[in-house]
């Protein structure tokens, strides 16, 4: 297992750790929940030839996040489609430099950071509560729980990525 590797999966582990003892316990008033292990998403290296290893450690991310929160598998389905999704919103987000895949989250410019996260983390929620809901009856709540649950973890998110990315020189 080479550095990298080992990395990646120590950052899986502590955001598992993290979402489960500490962010899953934060639930105001039903509509903000913050669901920080999505960062797993933001910061894993892209591959271009080879997603399908992405792919299956985004659904066991979620899979994890759903046996620890016993919610059913939904944490899974939002994970696995959001990667999926993951290079169309790099390419919309990021242009040219995603193309020639030269792509550092810490050195992007704050638009550029700002549009990946929310459309990671908007896909991703809206999956989430879609599949969490699972009725058209009750859209107001759906619509609720999926804004204020993005915008606060959009403000998670960049402090985090604020917080520990590597300055620009």
């Amino acid at each position: 297992m080479n550095n990298s590797s080992l990395s990646n999966a120590l950052f899986f582990i502590t955001l598992v750790f993290l979402q489960v003892t500490l962010f899953n316990r934060i639930d105001f008033l039903g509509y903000l929940n913050p669901f920080i292990y999505i960062l797993y998403l933001v910061y894993h290296p892209y591959d271009k030839e080879n997603r399908i290893p992405f792919i299956f450690t985004a659904f066991l991310l979620g899979l994890c996040i759903d046996i620890f929160s016993d919610s059913g598998g939904v944490h899974a389905a939002a994970t696995l489609t959001t990667a999926f999704f993951r290079p169309v919103i790099l390419r919309w987000a990021f242009g040219l430099s995603f193309d020639h895949q030269t792509i550092k989250i810490g050195k992007t410019t704050f638009g550029q950071r700002f549009n990946y996260l929310i459309l990671l983390i908007l896909t991703h929620h809206l999956v989430l509560f879609t599949l969490e809901i699972f009725s058209f009856a009750h859209l107001v709540i759906l619509l609720k729980k999926t804004i204020f649950s993005t915008i606060f973890t959009l403000l998670l998110c960049l402090i985090f990525v604020s917080l520990f990315s590597k300055k620009r020189t």
